[in-house]
């Protein structure tokens, strides 16, 4: 098997996920992921394909990651895992679908508007 080659994204991060055959080592931006995500909930969206799928252990991992918030990297993250495993298996997908990991999640953050302060708020409005 060679290395497979995915990308995940959420919000405005953008992971890119390198899956091989090894021993469960997963390594993010040249860290471990433990030191990476030190949330023991991040950790999990991130081992999450692989608990799904009962392949733990079996594939290092290498990922570069970069835009957005910890959060937001963490499920860029498990979304390019989900897809890289698919593309080694097909029979995976049924099983990642079902929890919702091969769906890109659309929601971004909306623009500012002029002669507003934010997005959606408006200015005080004075009416004498």
């Amino acid at each position: 098997m060679e290395i497979v080659n995915t990308l995940g994204r959420r919000k405005t991060s953008v992971a890119r996920v390198y899956l091989s055959k090894g021993t469960g080592k997963v390594i993010v931006n040249n860290k471990d992921y433990k030191v990476a995500f030190p949330v023991a909930v991040l950790q999990s969206k991130i081992e999450q394909p692989f608990a799904l799928t009962n392949t733990a252990g079996q594939y290092d991992v290498k990922i570069n990651v970069f835009g957005g918030g910890i959060n937001g990297q963490a499920e860029a993250i498990r979304l390019g895992i989900a897809r890289a495993l698919v593309e080694i298996a097909a029979e995976n997908k049924p099983l990642l679908k079902a929890e919702g990991l091969m769906t890109r999640d659309p929601r971004m953050v909306e623009r500012k508007k002029p002669g507003q302060p934010k997005a959606r708020k408006k200015f005080q409005f004075s009416k004498r």
